[in-house]
C-alpha cells in the first residue's frame, strides 16, 4: 500500500482507521483480526497524539505504511514526538477492582497484547511504532492475541 501522511491530530483516526483497515482487507485478515489491529494503532497513535505532540505542544504529522509479505501484515508509524516507548508503560494491576486502579495504562497494555508482534525504535529524531499481524495462512506461531 502507499504510505500516507496526517496531521498529528484526533481529527486523523478515522483517516488512519480506513488506512489500517484497508491494509488488513488486502492482507485477507478476518474480522477478529483486523478489529485487534486497528484498536492497537488507534491506542498507540492517541497516545502518540495527545502525549507526543499536545503535552509537549508541539504540531506535525504521522507517516503510516502497510506492507505485507508471505508471512504477515506490518504497519508501521513515524513521527517526529516527543520519544516514547510503549513497551514501557507499566501493565496496569488487572487483580485490583477497577475503584482501586490508577488511571492510564490499560489501554497501550490492551494494544500491545492485541497484535502479534509489536516494535517501537527511535530513528533519527523519530518514532517508529510498528505493529505485525500474521497472516491465517502463515504457520502458528506464539500469538500474543488475547
Amino acid at each position: 500500500m502507499t504510505p500516507v501522511t496526517v496531521p498529528a491530530t484526533l481529527d486523523s483516526l478515522g483517516a488512519i482507521a480506513e488506512y489500517v483497515l484497508a491494509a488488513a482487507a488486502s492482507a485477507g485478515l478476518d474480522r477478529r483480526a483486523s478489529y485487534h489491529l486497528r484498536l492497537a494503532v488507534d491506542e498507540i497513535v492517541t497516545n502518540i497524539i495527545v502525549h507526543g505532540y499536545g503535552d509537549a505542544e508541539l504540531s506535525g504529522t504521522l507517516e503510516l505504511r502497510a506492507a505485507l509479505d508471505d508471512s504477515a501484515l506490518t504497519v508501521s508509524i513515524e513521527d517526529s514526538g516527543v520519544p516514547y516507548d510503549p513497551r514501557q508503560t507499566p501493565a496496569p494491576d488487572t487483580s485490583l477492582p477497577l475503584e482501586e486502579r490508577p488511571i492510564g495504562g490499560l489501554g497501550v497494555y490492551l494494544a500491545l497484547k492485541s497484535v502479534d508482534e509489536f516494535f517501537y525504535e527511535r530513528v533519527g529524531d523519530r518514532n517508529r511504532s510498528t505493529f505485525k499481524m500474521y497472516l491465517p495462512s502463515a504457520p502458528i506461531r506464539d500469538q500474543g492475541r488475547a
